[in-house]
């Protein structure tokens, strides 16, 4: 029985190629590869006597055709190259380079430039290549590139796609109104989804190699952030970006729950309610005048809290229990209540500290969204057995544990590993010693917990995260050495998060 296909989403592949380019492998040397792979695919069914014709429109597909171009040209095959499009629309760098190689080839390759509709040229040859718009495009085509599409379809040779048909949507095979109708598609690393779902206008499909390493897919990067930016429209209101409960503190710990709350306000979550012990809570708004704070009854959180506590989790998106709480008997039992309530409501919940250690007590598969965040006492206490101290044995018990309990798993150490029970990545790359710092976990829940409360997969609100966390970490220590505050991180996060590849200027390999 053959392998199912493995499927990539068309943001899954946007991250991997920002990770491929973080762990050294350039958008540039992909995009070569990819119009490599390209050409290497039609001269295996045609030889040099046939004529190629290259439509590539101005963006990064187009750049894959441009590359394509070359090669084929270099292998002895005739190529005629239209660009659909003005050269003054190319926006990317890398696609302009390999436009002025091509304008540069004016004895072997025929180029023409169809910047109107009403010029796009008739395709002639015996292979026609579908470059004009890659998997980031979304809904109807328009002039010129549907007029490409029209004259495309309209021609009698042999159809090629590069990644993916033009006008169907990758993710979902959705044709708005036209497409290509392609003889093969030729993809790139994985097979997007949509190509599933489009069999009509892809073809025979080839997915490609282009030289995007293991480690861009397995190590967390940069990549991750941005699959977990929330776009800031105009018309939206107060709580359209999450509204973020976090339980903690205690008659002894204030900062805790404190720093996971900034942390998360940070992150760009709309509202944070702190729900803390009464003299801890004052403590708390003293703190910062950003964070409203719900004054629980007691020393300690305990079960006279809970139904104040629930009618707060109707109102949020996501809760963040455990920076502070202690142990406290009547704690324990406050706890099994609420994430019994949680269970109920299904709102994500994050068990940090003494939070995930109450859990332990009383541990089980849930049917909610649930992110645990243990060091490794913690994951010890957690699953009652010591921690392997190889990293394969490691992430082998994490992913049984979180596949175990339904949950994901963001096991905090000298190497991070997170897992949801199927997928998992590691954390080599970003964080230092400094952040042995207290209060630096809690900074980490606080950016989870709001990732999660902004509808974000808790896998990927766990993997972003780690990079947040760590990448704000060492630009912390960059600036002020192995001196830093948890603070510190607090206040480099919008950074990460605006630019997560600027990182790069600190990482440390």
């Amino acid at each position: 029985m053959a392998e199912p296909i493995r499927t990539i989403s068309s943001g899954e592949m946007a991250a991997l190629e920002v990770n491929a380019e973080y762990f050294g492998v350039s958008t540039l040397q992909l995009m070569e590869n990819a119009g490599g792979a390209i050409a290497r695919e039609i001269a295996k069914r045609f030889d040099t006597s046939n004529k190629v014709t290259i439509f590539a429109g101005t963006g990064g597909n187009g750049g894959d055709g441009l590359v394509a171009a070359r090669h084929l040209s270099c292998l002895g095959y005739r190529v005629d190259l239209a660009l659909i499009g003005r050269p003054s629309d190319i926006g990317r760098e890398i696609v302009r380079k390999n436009w002025e190689a091509v304008r540069f080839m004016a004895d072997s390759v025929k180029t023409v430039i169809a910047d109107d509709s009403t010029i796009v040229p008739k395709i002639e040859g015996e292979v026609a290549v579908d470059a004009l718009l890659g998997t980031g495009a979304r809904g109807p085509l328009q002039h010129p590139i549907l007029a490409a599409v029209r004259v495309f379809n309209e021609a009698s040779s042999f159809k090629v796609a590069v990644d993916i048909p033009t006008g169907v949507d990758s993710d979902t095979g959705y044709v708005a109104n036209e497409a290509i109708k392609a003889d093969l598609t030729v993809t790139f690393h994985r097979a997007k989804k949509g190509l599933l779902e489009a069999k009509d206008y892809v073809g025979e499909l080839v997915v490609a190699d282009i030289g995007i390493p293991r480690e861009a897919e397995t190590y967390v990067g940069p990549g991750d952030v941005l699959l977990t930016r929330k776009p800031r429209l105009p018309e939206t209101h107060k709580g359209d970006y999450g509204r973020l409960l976090v339980i903690g503190g205690s008659e002894t710990f204030s900062g805790a729950p404190t720093l996971a709350a900034m942390a998360a306000l940070r992150v760009g979550v709309d509202i944070v309610y702190v729900a803390a012990p009464l003299e801890t809570a004052h403590d708390i708004a003293s703190m910062s005048p950003s964070l409203i704070t719900l004054k629980l009854e007691g020393d300690h959180l305990s079960p006279e809290n809970c139904a104040l506590l629930k009618g707060f989790l109707e109102k949020s998106t996501a809760v963040v229990m455990g920076p502070g709480l202690g142990l406290h008997k009547e704690t324990m039992i406050a706890v099994k209540e609420l994430v019994e309530a949680v269970g109920r409501s299904k709102v994500p919940l994050l068990l940090d500290a003494d939070g995930l250690k109450a859990f332990a007590e009383f541990k089980h598969r849930v049917d909610f969204p649930l992110v645990l965040t243990p060091h490794g006492g913690e994951f010890q206490i957690l699953t009652g057995r010591e921690l392997p101290r190889g990293l394969e044995e490691k992430i082998e018990r994490v992913r049984g544990t979180a596949e175990e309990l339904n949950a994901t798993i963001l096991l905090k150490g000298p190497v991070d590993v997170v897992s949801d029970g199927e997928r998992v990545k590691i954390n080599k790359i970003v964080h230092n010693p400094g952040m042995t710092v207290g209060g630096t976990g809690d900074v980490l829940s606080g950016i989870v917990g709001a990732l999660l409360s902004q509808g974000f997969d808790p896998f990927r609100a766990a993997v972003s995260g780690v990079f947040i966390n760590g990448a704000a970490g060492d630009f912390a220590v960059s600036e002020r050495g192995y001196h830093i505050l948890p603070t510190d991180l607090i206040d480099r996060v919008p950074k990460v998060m605006d630019d997560p590849m600027s990182h790069i200027t600190v990482r440390r390999v």
